[in-house]
């Protein structure tokens, strides 16, 4: 699979200075975890779950979440794990076949630790379609028992199955009250080393975050304009974020809104950069479905350390997607930063005569983005994000 797979070589060729590069469900954790990019959660009570992930791998998702925990009713828990062994299996019938082309990278979201072997059993040889688990309200006291249930599920797949990775939740209320952040943040953490192997991602719930207060964000707000939210998520970047070899990948909040809203504030969206051809109506469209705090809200995940995001409708994908790509300068600089650090380090001016590269502070970043560029490949120097969205939305010439 590669990000950009579903836009056509031509046009791939002429937005990208290097293209994304491809991958498989068995690439290296940081590789995968990089890669993760918007990834979709759809309810597991789906009817047609099958057929739904084909057609979103289609339209360039390449991480989806089967949900069986917050986004389904208490009572429907039984029928939805039946559905999602029912639709796994016929996407392994399909696959075994040759038909329906890739698939994304597959997780199940469970409610309690013991779904998680008990559905591996159930799905027998479709179980080798999972990339993993999703793990809910994580915390120090109830997450070894999950971790270790990944690890029971993968022995008892059958042969020939992947590597189950393991993402857990940070979400519940301990982590959000000031006077238990510090020591719920060191449990997981203390947790999570034990595992670290397993753990391909720590994702970020900010949904329940804001629940813990009675808060819910408008459209025209990120979560950083919550403060007690993006507090929460500074110290959690902090414990599981960290560049020098013991931190996670952090993930991005979801993004709620997908429908029009009355608006309170101007649009956030500058028209210049949408002036030329068809560009204008995309601005349009996007600053009508509320698209506009959403691509402010992904420019602060990557600022506050964060990569990928949790996305639960098809029309959020395309704008993670398109922002995840490097641009031309970005890719420049971190190429000679790291060049520059194999010499033995000092400060240079940037090939863009534009700010100070200095080797040693800014490796870390160097590198963090050359893996963001295997991923999501690198523009040319005129390609503008508007003609990245238009092409990852499917809207790009052929």
């Amino acid at each position: 699979m590669r990000h950009f797979g579903h836009v056509s070589p031509d046009v791939r060729a002429a937005l990208f200075h290097r293209e994304p590069a491809e991958f498989t469900a068995g690439a290296p954790p940081a590789e995968l975890a990089t890669a993760l990019g918007a990834t979709l959660y759809s309810p597991a009570t789906r009817p047609h779950l099958a057929g739904d992930i084909r057609a979103q791998a289609a339209r360039g998702v390449v991480s989806m979440v089967l949900c069986l925990e917050d986004s389904i009713a208490d009572g429907e828990v039984p029928e939805a794990e039946v559905n999602v062994v029912r639709q796994l299996r016929e996407l392994e019938r399909q696959d075994r076949q040759g038909a329906g082309g890739v698939l994304p990278l597959l997780f199940v979201r469970t409610r309690e630790a013991g779904q998680i072997p008990d559905l591996v059993a159930r799905l027998g040889p479709a179980a080798r379609l999972l990339s993993g688990f999703v793990l809910p309200k994580f915390t120090a006291d109830h997450g070894i028992a999950f971790l270790e249930a990944v690890i029971k599920a993968e022995q008892v797949a059958e042969p020939g199955g992947r590597r189950l990775y393991a993402m857990p939740v940070v979400e519940s209320p301990e982590v959000l009250h000031l006077e238990s952040r510090a020591a719920a943040l060191r449990g997981i953490a203390r947790v999570l080393e034990q595992y670290r192997e397993r753990v391909l991602a720590v994702r970020l719930g900010v949904t329940d975050f804001c629940a813990a207060y009675g808060l819910r964000r408008s459209p025209d707000m990120t979560a950083y304009d919550v403060q007690l939210v993006a507090a929460a998520i500074g110290d959690v970047v902090n414990v599981f974020g960290r560049a020098d070899g013991s931190g996670f990948t952090v993930t991005g909040p979801v993004w709620e809104y997908f429908r029009q809203q009355e608006r309170l504030f101007k649009p956030q969206l500058r028209s210049s950069p949408f002036a030329a051809g068809r560009a204008e109506e995309l601005r349009a469209a996007l600053i009508e479905h509320d698209m506009d705090g959403l691509l402010r809200e992904i420019s602060l995940d990557r600022a506050n350390g964060l990569q990928g995001k949790t996305c639960i409708h098809p029309s959020h994908v395309a704008p993670v997607h398109a922002l995840s790509v490097v641009s031309h300068e970005e890719y420049v600089d971190a190429t000679d930063i790291v060049r520059k650090s194999g010499a033995g380090g000092g400060v240079m001016r940037s090939a863009y005569t534009n700010k100070m590269n200095e080797a040693k502070p800014h490796r870390a970043w160097a590198e963090r983005t050359l893996r963001r560029a295997r991923a999501f490949g690198v523009a040319r120097e005129d390609t503008t994000f508007v003609e990245l969205l238009a092409a990852a939305a499917g809207r790009g010439e052929s």
